[in-house]
């Protein structure tokens, strides 16, 4: 906890003077400005520092080993390379980890979509009897160092459970993807290869930006991608119970895709060259299936290739090494 009195000074002496200020986040114009972003938890420099910290904090855990962190790591676009996560029981979770990355324009969150703000998001694996499984009246004594931090992040001397998902929130909603070699396209600074210029023309003519559409390669859609015809995982039917749910679950940025394998709700595909083999042949039918994934694609192995080096233009390194979104107490 070294690191963290010794701002604790700084930042009261900034609170006394100002309150907490403003946090500008920035991205390029392309990404839109349809953000969810909730009045009562603006962004603030004080709450996104909080929140940073509290995303590393291993308190936050019941063996006092795990923290939000643990699953989600900055190296790999903020998953963990497992097909399933473990929980602080060794329990493996029923579903592979998701990206963190351009959290300002998501709807809705996990696979089912059963949370609606980030807010909502962060209390769920902390409380969660098998993910980091501690109730936040367990949590508030052991974080009581970080008191003068909360007090300059939102001006009140106690330390709630609302308040610390507030925080952590906040730093979510900061990690900004935008400095891939895409992006550099986008603002005519780079200039793909021609394999890579196949790729970006294959995906944008086709069914793949139905889904994954527009610079952000993201829509707020679920969707069943024909993984299955049975489904041992019902996906977003578990949540509204809709016959037309079943098999259908969000669909995921492609943001930083060739970093954050293995892919699908389940992890079932190692390589992205299986994700698009899958796409190209292995499609089931299903009552649910996506109606732009009913018509056959037919890429050649080149097209494949081109498109697999278009998604490699989606990695960012800055945003995987930026030391604001890095471990505090590393």
């Amino acid at each position: 906890m070294k690191a963290l009195f010794l701002i604790t000074g700084f930042v009261i002496g900034l609170f006394c003077i100002n309150g907490p200020r403003p946090y500008h986040i920035d991205y390029p114009a392309y990404f839109g400005g349809n953000v969810f972003q909730p009045e009562d938890n603006p962004t603030t420099i004080e709450g996104v520092e909080l929140g940073r910290r509290l995303f590393y904090d291993t308190r936050l855990s019941a063996n006092n080993k795990m923290s939000c962190g643990t699953c989600h790591q900055q190296k790999l676009a903020f998953t963990d390379g497992k097909t399933f996560s473990l929980g602080h029981d060794g329990t493996l979770q029923p579903r592979n980890t998701m990206a963190i990355e351009n959290m300002l324009w998501v709807k809705y969150y996990f696979w089912d979509g059963r949370a609606s703000s980030l807010e909502e998001q962060a209390l769920v694996p902390m409380t969660s009897a098998h993910e980091m499984g501690q109730p936040l009246e367990t949590t508030i004594p052991k974080l009581a160092a970080y008191k003068p931090l909360f007090k300059a992040a939102f001006g009140k001397d106690s330390i709630t459970g609302d308040l610390i998902v507030k925080a952590i929130a906040q730093f979510e909603r900061t990690l900004i993807s935008d400095h891939s070699r895409y992006d550099q396209y986008l603002q005519g600074t780079y200039k793909p290869s021609p394999a890579e210029q196949h790729g970006i023309d294959l995906f944008y003519s086709g069914a793949c930006s139905h889904c994954h559409g527009g610079p952000k390669t993201y829509s707020n859609l679920f969707a069943n991608n024909g993984l299955d015809s049975l489904f041992k995982d019902e996906g977003r039917r578990t949540l509204t119970d809709l016959e037309g749910d079943k098999g259908n679950f969000r669909v995921t940025s492609l943001r930083n895709i060739a970093l954050t394998a293995p892919y699908m709700h389940d992890g079932r595909f190692k390589t992205l060259e299986e994700v698009l083999d899958h796409y190209n042949e292995h499609i089931i039918s299903s009552a649910t299936l996506s109606p732009f994934l009913r018509r056959p694609f037919t890429f050649s192995a080149t097209d494949k290739s081109d498109i697999i080096s278009f998604l490699h233009m989606l990695t960012d390194s800055t945003f995987t090494s930026d030391p604001r979104f890095s471990d505090p107490f590393n």
